[in-house]
């Protein structure tokens, strides 16, 4: 999003923008956690003889939920330095560009 943009929205306009965001980010939360307990409850329950996890599970699924999460970060990091390189390579562009002159 062009950092200029959110300056040129009214005031309303932004805290409609911030709300929209925020949603966007619960949602996103959201999907994240069921997709991390479907995934490790599927790959660790393999049983139901009793109504608690034995040891086995317990270990798989904590061990399931911490690769998930670091998967997560690890995807995080590189999207924002994707995305960062893109960024850059538009401003190198833009002054390149603006430099001779729009050629």
């Amino acid at each position: 999003m062009d950092p200029n943009f959110q300056a040129q929205l009214s005031p309303l306009q932004q805290q409609q923008l911030m709300q929209e965001m925020e949603k966007m980010q619960m949602k996103d939360s959201l999907t994240m956690y069921t997709r991390l307990v479907d995934r490790c409850f599927h790959s660790c329950v393999s049983s139901f003889r009793s109504k608690s996890l034995d040891k086995s599970e317990i270990a798989c699924a904590e061990n399931c939920a911490a690769r998930f999460l670091k998967m997560t970060q690890r995807v995080g990091l590189r999207f924002a330095e994707h995305q960062a390189m893109q960024q850059k390579r538009a401003t190198e562009a833009a002054g390149g560009a603006a430099a001779t002159g729009g050629r």
